[in-house]
């Protein structure tokens, strides 16, 4: 027997009229935006603690402002500045596995828990022991938000806004940095504590409104919930957004199929994801950009500059959040891989100019006085450049490129990859300085953002406009050759 309510449409036959009128839903895109803004609340957070260095290393150089009893030493200094990394190597994998576990919502909630611990050690601070181990709780929340947020974000996004969602990243690590930089040297040490704790509680705050990722309540075999959640991510009808559902069902089904290991992160398309991951990962913290937002008061100092270095930071923070902002108008319009080519030329003329004023500067060059400015104008076309593509686009690719089955355990290696890196180059920069000038770390930082340049002209595949399926497909090399871009 027929079913009564489903009725033809007489011109498109065989198509149920009520069906086609739900899956003509227009939507709201905006809910995507607002969604991943709210989960991206953790990121400014994590750009808090991040910059916190950059002022705060003043304060602890000076009893009267430091909750320590002596000044700290070029090496506690550094250990301070590097062990963030250490905690961001481990908390890749405990993102992973609570991503897996209990959901990329919770997964990002739970991340606070590290980072309220290492607040309140660094607020009731009273030797260096307990500084380094709350930059190491930080670390931990560092590492699981950088697997889970972008994980989540591509999860739901729609292909057409995916690579400006996967770029909120860079925006709101900037924004993190620059309200760090602006409070830091004007407020005491413990208030900027209690500021760190405030940006963590409100994002805990607004994300538990948020919906969970409908690819994982789909791995779950949870339909009903995801339906929920993607019709609130859509803002649609339950009804209005089935036929996105049963793709992502089968694409997610089909995903579930494959058990994946650590042995198929090394085969054929896996391994090229992976491969190009830990790539772009490379040539991020090789750029110096840590380096240079941990230390950038210190280096303001050394450059001998005419403008406050405190100013000069609040300038470089608020030009870095500028920047950062471009990106996600124009990454699903321009691509990922001109944007790479754009930032890693940018950043490379930004470095050797860095680097050309030090060598002057350290060769008592009557040069380098007429050209105070040169340090600020080198770190704005540094960190504007950054910001447009090798900031953001190593994540936001990340996200895209990384197989569903595989990503659980692919993403959190080449994330801990990415902080291994950092923890080397910020733990031994100030050595190498010392060892070599300013101005041959500077000059290796560019000769990276050379190659990274060269990287992305060759091996970075385009995935602007493509679906997640259709991005596995190309690296797998089962797209036409002549639908590559």
């Amino acid at each position: 027997m027929a079913d009564r309510n489903y009725v033809y449409n007489p011109v498109a036959t065989g198509v149920p009229v009520n069906q086609q009128a739900h899956t003509m839903e227009a939507g709201q895109l905006w809910r995507q935006y607002i969604i991943a803004g709210v989960a991206n609340i953790a990121i400014a957070a994590t750009g808090f603690s991040m910059g916190w260095t950059s002022p705060v290393n003043i304060k602890l150089q000076n009893v009267t402002d430091s909750p320590l009893d002596k000044p700290i030493t070029s090496n506690e200094e550094a250990w301070i500045g590097s062990l963030l990394n250490i905690g961001a190597i481990i908390g890749p994998f405990i993102g992973g596995l609570a991503g897996s576990k209990i959901g990329r919502k919770w997964g990002l909630i739970s991340s606070s828990i590290p980072f309220f611990i290492g607040w309140i050690l660094i607020a009731i601070a009273k030797n260096v022991g307990m500084l380094y181990a709350g930059r190491i709780f930080w670390g931990i929340s560092v590492g699981m938000l950088f697997t889970l947020t972008p994980m989540y974000c591509a999860e739901i996004a729609t292909d057409e806004v995916r690579g400006a969602l996967g770029s909120f990243l860079q925006v709101f690590v900037t924004i993190g940095f620059l309200i760090v930089y602006c409070i830091g040297p004007f407020i005491s040490y413990a208030a900027i504590a209690y500021v760190g704790i405030a940006v963590v509680a409100v994002f805990d705050i607004a994300f538990f409104f948020m919906p969970e990722s409908p690819i994982y309540q789909l791995s779950k075999d949870d339909r009903e919930s995801a339906s929920k959640s993607l019709a609130t991510i859509r803002g649609k009808s339950e009804a209005g957004v089935q036929a996105e559902l049963d793709k992502m069902a089968s694409d997610v089904k089909a995903a579930m199929d494959k058990t994946a290991t650590i042995k198929d992160v090394f085969r054929g398309g896996n391994f090229k994801a992976f491969y190009i991951s830990c790539a772009l990962v490379f040539f991020q913290q090789f750029s110096g950009i840590n380096v240079v937002l941990f230390y950038m008061t210190n280096i303001f100092k050394a450059a001998g500059s005419d403008l406050d270095p405190a100013i000069a930071t609040i300038i470089i923070g608020a030009v870095q959040v500028g920047a950062s902002c471009i990106t996600p108008f124009v990454v699903d319009r321009l691509g990922r891989r001109l944007l790479l080519l754009i930032s890693s030329c940018g950043s490379a003329i930004g470095l050797a100019l860095l680097g050309m004023y030090f060598i002057l500067a350290e060769n008592d060059s009557s040069v380098a006085e007429s050209i105070g400015f040169l340090p600020l104008l080198s770190l704005v076309l540094f960190i504007v450049t950054y910001c447009w593509g090798l900031g953001p686009l190593p994540w936001a690719v990340m996200g895209e490129l990384m197989p569903m089955e595989v990503k659980a355990i692919a993403s959190p290696i080449a994330t801990a990859f990415c902080w291994t890196l950092s923890f080397f180059v910020t733990r031994y920069f100030n050595s190498i300085a010392v060892a070599v000038g300013m101005h041959v770390a500077f000059w290796l930082f560019g000769a990276c953002c050379v190659v990274s340049f060269f990287f992305a002209m060759f091996i970075v595949p385009e995935t602007k406009g493509k679906s997640l399926q259709e991005i596995e497909d190309m690296l797998s090399g089962r797209t036409k050759k002549g639908e590559q871009s």
